[in-house]
């Protein structure tokens, strides 16, 4: 069985080159997850795929059960998690169609579920996330990608904004001075759930339009698109080629 698991985000809700060998749609205590769990080949990688928007991206950033997604996976024995995001750029480095494997993250969002441990009688458990991503894994993407010939960055910082609305220009400048690298919708409480369930779990983003008022062009979804087409095609080479 695969310890690996792969939650797509926009770009990213049907793998092409993945080879499907069973599904299962998994009942948890929080609700339905955002598909049913395929299992399967990506390339050379043996890996359990979850969309994280749903098969026909139904969900929106604030709407997504995280909880649900992140238990379902923990429930069939998964270990390490990569959350793949498109984003917002921020910074000089961080142009459209570069990839990111994040090493920090600074949480904007609200209103979300964002803890396993709610309820009264539950308990409670103040995870340390220090670094919210792990190490090994954040080390595994970046080797592959040296292997392959891919250029990534291997560090940034990801703000987790609640969307689905994309940021004001003074949002952004904002984002810039508390020293985001990049803007994203997806990236809490995604992760901070994973290391609530002793999972390890790691960010690789995909840069699909500057930030608001960067650039002197209207953020279309025609510019976001066709970054996401290309780029996309990068990640999912990456990810088929995960090494162990």
């Amino acid at each position: 069985m695969s310890q690996l698991a792969i939650i797509g985000g926009t770009g990213l809700t049907k793998l092409s080159n993945f080879t499907v060998s069973r599904k299962e749609a998994i009942d948890t205590p929080y609700g339905a997850p955002s598909a049913e769990l395929l299992w399967g080949k990506l390339g050379n990688t043996d890996c359990v795929f979850l969309p994280r928007h749903g098969e026909q991206h139904q969900f929106p950033p604030h709407k997504v059960n995280y909880r649900a997604n992140i238990w379902a996976l923990k429930s069939i024995g998964i270990q390490d998690v990569i959350g793949v995001a498109a984003v917002g750029g921020l910074t000089e480095k961080m142009g459209p169609k570069v990839i990111c494997v994040a090493d920090q993250l600074i949480d904007y969002t609200y209103g979300r579920e964002h803890t396993f441990y709610q309820e009264p009688g539950e308990g409670v458990e103040h995870i340390d996330f220090t670094h919210p991503y792990d190490a090994n894994l954040r080390q595994r993407l970046i080797d592959t990608a040296n292997t392959i010939g891919l250029s990534v960055e291997t560090t940034g910082c990801y703000g987790a904004t609640q969307g689905p609305r994309l940021e004001t220009a003074a949002e952004v400048q904002r984002l810039i001075r508390d020293g985001n690298d990049l803007v994203g919708m997806t990236g809490m409480p995604e992760a901070a759930l994973a290391k609530e369930a002793g999972m390890r779990y790691a960010n690789l983003s995909l840069v699909v339009n500057w930030g608001a008022g960067l650039t002197d062009e209207e953020i279309t979804m025609d510019e976001i698109h066709a970054n996401l087409e290309g780029g996309m095609q990068h990640v999912v080479n990456l990810l088929g080629n995960l090494q162990t």
